[in-house]
């Protein structure tokens, strides 16, 4: 029954990710239907639509009609345009000639338009003489005609990259000109989009106050929370920007043309960041393609101000630079992807979609396709969503875990404060008086019988009392060997007094870190509960090895023993609540004792390896 419910809900976990996907790329597509379907700048209904019926031809290219819905590309060289201006109905149908002295509005994309009317010719103000190319842009010209006869139209291009679709957007965006009735019924027409991207800003600035936050007292996820922050800041910034009628809510030609390109730029720049720095196998790639793409975006920025080029030209350059720097980093989450757990595999996908997105819409603006970053827009609102509510359970998370990590550092100077005292403690209980006055008679008695095994044993017993007192300044473990040596000085003063006890070693690994003062206090109480108490003799084995995933130490003895059964009161041995605690802190090292009475006892020491 279990195994059936587990097997259920997984299937039910699956099927609401294909689910939750296959939404996903519906909205995409919806997304971009829409955005592409109101990308020729869509204009409100008005009392009547005009369409512009003629001829057209680039260059010195023979003439062709103009068929509605055909793509005329504007960068193949000079756009003419002759014909006759007519009425259509709002529901589409044709109605009459547009009559002399109809002022016409006529929608402009980065082009300059001459009218010839008759003996009149008129020039759109694109190309200021004071400023150059830089002050055409997207806006709105109107003129009123005043001839009968077929006007002639030149169309030319003073870019060569952006904005392949400016004829297809002039034609399918004449309208009547109604003064601020014409302009309410444009700015309407793209208050969905600027409301989108100042909702984006808003919550960009959401995020900047939280990752500012975030990082004045030190979550672990603040950099995450700034670049998403900043992404969907430039985002907002690029949507807003791009919404239709933008040259009535903002009408600085120039400020738009820059904050746009702007937008766009450190858009893609943030968001390749922050890709890079969520990347773990190949973050070193990332991170030297984020920081030649930031000083691209620079030069690309600063050439504008210190030669005679412009800024909205350096946008194929940017293009081009970004689409390297994209192809790398879909590599990098390529390679990301094939080792990757379902849940990285997710995330390497949903990073990939803007840089599909950007190439998408680079590919399409270049045919004509449609105009801008459609793809880019539709792609990051869908996944804005998924990236909010990811950011936002990030936020909790990480002052979570900074309390717990305040928590723990205060248990560890607690910890700190407990093994320096267990260290002064486990010193002072192998210092035992009756211990000194042994040796020292030992001492007294052996100058008068064999005063060289007496100055033996002074030598030792000064070697023995270095280590203890040197222990008080040691916080950190040392190697086995060094552990060892002291164990040797203990054992060798203890030999004197007990000549019949034997001590063997057989160390197979010396080569790891321990406590100070672990060995020698065991064998210690090995001499004093297990051997003293025999009659005669006794042995006591040290061993050390290691397994595929400790180091270990055993001390065994062959004494009296002692029934396990019975709790063992560690205030009775020496050292060995001190031993224990400090061998958990340390090196996360664990003490196991196991007896028998009348067989004897063994200790065994644990340490993992990847702690040492």
């Amino acid at each position: 029954m279990k195994k059936q419910r587990m097997k259920f809900d997984f299937l039910n976990k699956t099927t609401l990710k294909i689910v939750g996907v296959i939404i996903m790329i519906l909205s995409a597509i919806a997304l971009l239907w829409y955005g592409n379907a109101n990308s020729m700048q869509a204009l409100p209904a008005t009392a009547a639509q005009i369409y512009f019926e003629g001829k057209y031809r680039i260059g010195e290219e023979d003439w062709k009609e103009i068929k509605e819905g055909e793509h005329i590309p504007v960068n193949q060289g000079v756009v003419t345009l002759c014909g006759t201006f007519h009425q259509r109905t709002p529901q589409g149908e044709y109605w009459r000639p547009c009559p002399s002295g109809t002022p016409i509005a006529f929608y402009t994309d980065h082009i300059h338009l001459t009218f010839q009317d008759g003996e009149r010719t008129f020039s759109s103000d694109c190309e200021n003489p004071r400023i150059g190319v830089s002050a055409c842009g997207e806006k709105w010209s109107v003129y009123s005609f005043t001839s009968t006869e077929p006007i002639v139209i030149t169309i030319r291009n003073p870019h060569e990259f952006g904005n392949e679709t400016a004829v297809d957007e002039m034609l399918s965006g004449i309208a009547f000109w109604t003064g601020t009735d014409f302009e309410k019924g444009v700015l309407d027409n793209g208050e969905s989009q600027r409301n989108i991207g100042l909702l984006f800003v808003i919550a960009s600035v959401m995020f900047l106050g939280t990752a500012l936050f975030s990082s004045l007292i030190h979550l672990k996820n603040s950099k995450t929370i700034w670049l998403f922050g900043l992404v969907s800041l430039f985002a907002g910034g690029y949507f807003t920007y791009s919404s239709v009628g933008i040259s009535y809510w903002s009408e600085s030609v120039i400020s738009n043309t820059i904050l746009l390109g702007a937008s766009m730029i450190f858009y893609m720049f943030f968001l390749s960041v922050l890709v890079a720095y969520s990347l773990k196998r190949t973050r070193a790639i990332g991170e030297i393609t984020s920081v030649a793409l930031g000083a691209g975006d620079a030069i690309l920025f600063l050439l504008p101000m210190v030669t005679k080029l412009f800024f909205y030209d350096m946008l194929l350059y940017w293009a081009i630079l970004q689409g390297v720097a994209s192809i790398v980093l879909l590599a990098c989450l390529v390679k990301e992807f094939i080792p990757a757990t379902v849940k990285e595999k997710c995330i390497c996908a949903g990073a990939a979609l803007p840089f599909f997105a950007f190439g998408v819409d680079c590919i399409a603006t270049g045919l004509g396709v449609w105009k801008g970053g459609v793809a880019s827009r539709s792609v990051f609102i869908m996944l804005f969503v998924v990236a909010m509510v990811v950011v936002l359970r990030i936020i909790p998370r990480s002052i979570n875990a900074l309390a717990k990590s305040k928590e723990l550092e205060t248990e560890k100077l607690l910890l700190n404060t407990q093994l320096a005292e267990s260290r002064v403690s486990t010193m002072m209980s192998q210092i035992r008086p009756h211990f000194i006055y042994n040796t020292l008679g030992s001492i007294e008695q052996l100058c008068e019988l064999d005063p060289p095994k007496a100055a033996e044993l002074v030598h030792n017993f000064a070697k023995y009392l270095r280590g203890n007192f040197g222990e008080l300044d040691n916080p950190k473990p040392i190697l086995m060997s060094q552990e060892m040596e002291h164990v040797h000085h203990y054992i060798s003063i203890e030999n004197v007094r007990f000549p019949d006890m034997t001590f063997t070693f057989e160390m197979n690994s010396n080569d790891f870190h321990i406590p100070a003062l672990t060995i020698q206090p065991i064998v210690e109480n090995a001499i004093k509960h297990g051997l003293m108490k025999l009659q005669k003799g006794g042995t006591i084995h040290v061993v050390s090895y290691e397994t595929d995933t400790h180091y270990c130490v055993l001390v065994e003895d062959d004494g009296v023993g002692f029934d396990t059964t019975v709790l063992l009161d560690e205030r009775k041995h020496v050292g060995i609540r001190n031993i224990r605690g400090r061998l958990k802190a340390m090196v996360n090292g664990t003490l196991e004792i196991e007896s028998e009475i009348g067989v004897g006892t063994k200790v065994l020491i644990k340490i993992p390896k990847e702690v040492d």
